[in-house]
């Protein structure tokens, strides 16, 4: 009952915001039920004019009112409820989707995408009449139940005590079969969810399934979530059934018992034939409310138990927008009093508290100048540098500092904006290539887009394409190397104090490698390049090269200096069988 009303309070927390238009959507059912119930009455009055010499024409000019004015608020009901409803899934997707994007990187990567994605599309949709038309629905309901049933006191007594015979037994039956209908319904949302994801892994790499031939595999066991889904929503659907046919049914067999009963009460002078009609009209309304309450709470259980789903992403950790941010302007101006635009202070961070520290007590300056590249072997905490520099993860304890000031008294938004970010995977944005390059920089000139696609050497591929710039990457093939050129130009379109590049010429041919690296060279005079270096050829053009092993630096220097003093760093340069000072062939092992 406690968790029944805690998701009770989680569905109203998304109505309450649209409280007058639910209270406008509630009066408005609340008249339409008003003219439902007084039309028996009004036929009864018909009847009994029949048997008299009175007009006819007040009664029938009430009964077309009736009918006119519960046809009009019906219309106004709809039209007002449906955009309610829309509104509320769309005030869900939002604060879904703000929460996402605003959420700390491991949030959002710890969770198969899929299964976020359904929580937006699938989840949202179910609470587009629970949260609206439902509840209305259930007072409504109730309240034409209990005024058909008070005017039908009012007409016979007796009859209306064997109606509250058969709705006592009818709704009985309807409270038990409810929790079982919730929880089906909640498993089979939660099996779609898994559905979801288990299909977007699966497509995200079909190249991998594909020439692992493993197609069959794969679609076992996404059809195995498919089948979970499917097995928990075909229970659900059975007891639905069973709730809708015993109401129905109930009701049915009630009315012949009234007719029986009321038409021997006629044949004995205890009751007016017009009397039994209206009781009957009001009988067979009765189906009516039933009908409502019985379909707003199934359709409340779903909406329950998506308001829970989606409530529980409230305890995504989200990150701190709030910290000020004393330094103004686009671009951190340099200061006189440090040579480091970057620093870490004896840094240690892990992925969980029985872990070992992915980074162990780091301590890093990176020139204000320069390019500066992080070696070492798969596991060394390259990857995890990365993420503390960019705020996508907090140290357990030292310090970062951009410019001398502490990552703790700025926003992630200001940090970010002094960085510039090309990562390994390179994934290109939905969209056009101009929709593309100026997603970091989206007041950046025709002349700048097109230097930065001539520095990455995309200039003639651009101008080939019958669209141009306006050319979708959605549908259009792009390798992986025009993906790594494309993210690369997009980062150095916008003026920062540090451009960082997880090996952003992994997948390029010699030629485009070495413009690019000309352009880290040109990039390295006016600020600070940091490469996590897959290659040796980044390596070897670097003004100073850090050696990472098990989470700690291990030795620091130029190429020359730790071919001489270290180890590790020989065995990875004679590991690829590169001679000193020679361009570099294959990729380093990455981390």
């Amino acid at each position: 009952m406690k968790h029944q009303q805690s998701r009770l309070g989680i569905l109203w927390s998304f109505t309450r915001p649209h409280w007058r238009t639910v209270a406008g959507g509630l009066g408005l059912a609340l008249v339409g039920s008003a003219t439902g119930l007084a039309s028996p009455l009004v036929t009864k009055r018909v009847l009994d004019t029949l048997e008299g010499s009175a007009s006819l024409t007040a009664p029938i000019v009430a009964l077309v009112g009736l009918l006119i004015v519960g046809s009009a608020i019906s219309l106004w009901q709809w039209i007002l409820l449906g955009t309610l409803a829309e509104r509320i899934v769309f005030d869900a997707r939002a604060s879904m989707v703000r929460r996402f994007l605003r959420a700390r990187v491991g949030e959002i990567t710890s969770r198969p995408t899929g299964e976020l994605v359904t929580r937006v599309t699938s989840d949202s949709l179910l609470l587009r009449e629970a949260a609206s038309s439902s509840l209305i629905g259930l007072i409504n309901g109730s309240i034409m139940l209990i005024g058909s049933l008070i005017l039908m006191g009012v007409l016979d007594l007796p009859l209306l005590g064997t109606t509250m015979v058969a709705i006592t037994i009818v709704v009985t039956l309807f409270v038990l079969l409810m929790p079982g209908i919730a929880k089906a319904q909640e498993a089979a949302q939660g099996a779609v969810g898994h559905l979801g994801g288990s299909l977007e892994a699966a497509l995200s790499a079909i190249r991998t399934v594909k020439a692992s031939r493993a197609e069959d595999r794969q679609e076992e066991r996404i059809l195995d979530d498919a089948r979970d889904s499917a097995t928990h929503s075909i229970r659900a659907v059975r007891r639905t059934a069973v709730a809708w046919v015993i109401a129905w049914s109930g009701m049915q067999f009630a009315i012949v018992v009234i007719l029986g009963f009321g038409a021997w009460r006629v044949s004995e002078g205890s009751l007016p034939v017009s009397s039994l009609i209206a009781f009957l009209l009001y009988a067979f309304g009765l189906m009516g409310p039933i009908t409502e309450i019985s379909q707003n709470l199934t359709t409340l259980q779903s909406g329950l138990a998506a308001a829970g789903r989606i409530r529980e992403l409230a305890n995504i950790d989200q990150e701190a927008t709030l910290h000020p941010s004393p330094v103004a302007g686009d671009a951190m101006a340099s200061r006189a009093g440090g040579d480091s635009i970057m620093e870490l202070r004896d840094v240690t961070v892990s992925y969980g508290p029985d872990l070992e520290p992915a980074v162990n007590r780091v301590s890093l300056a990176i020139p204000r100048l320069g390019h500066t590249a992080i070696v070492g072997p798969s596991g060394a905490g390259k990857t995890t540098l990365f993420s503390l520099m960019l705020r996508f993860i907090e140290p357990d304890s030292g310090q970062l500092l951009l410019d001398g000031q502490q990552y703790a008294s700025l926003s992630h938004h200001r940090i970010r904006r002094e960085l510039a970010y090309v990562e390994q995977e390179t994934p290109v944005v939905p969209g056009t290539i101009r929709e593309n390059l100026l997603f970091t920089h989206p007041d950046a000139t025709e002349d700048e887009i097109w230097r930065a696609l001539r520095e990455v050497m995309l200039e003639e591929m651009v101008l080939n394409l019958p669209l141009g710039l306006d050319t979708s990457l959605v549908t259009t093939e792009v390798s992986g190397g025009q993906r790594q050129r494309i993210a690369l130009a997009r980062a150095i379109l916008r003026p920062t104090a540090v451009l960082l590049l997880d090996e952003a010429t992994a997948q390029l041919d010699g030629l485009t490698e070495a413009a690019i690296q000309r352009c880290i060279r040109d990039r390295s005079v006016r600020s600070a390049v940091v490469t996590i270096a897959h290659r040796l050829s980044t390596v070897i053009d670097a003004d100073r090269i850090i050696v990472m092993d098990d989470g700690k630096i291990r030795a620091a220097g130029s190429h020359e200096e730790l071919l001489r003093t270290d180890d590790l760093y020989r065995g990875l340069v004679e590991a690829l069988r590169i001679a000193d000072r020679q361009p570099a062939i294959g990729a380093m092992v990455s981390g």
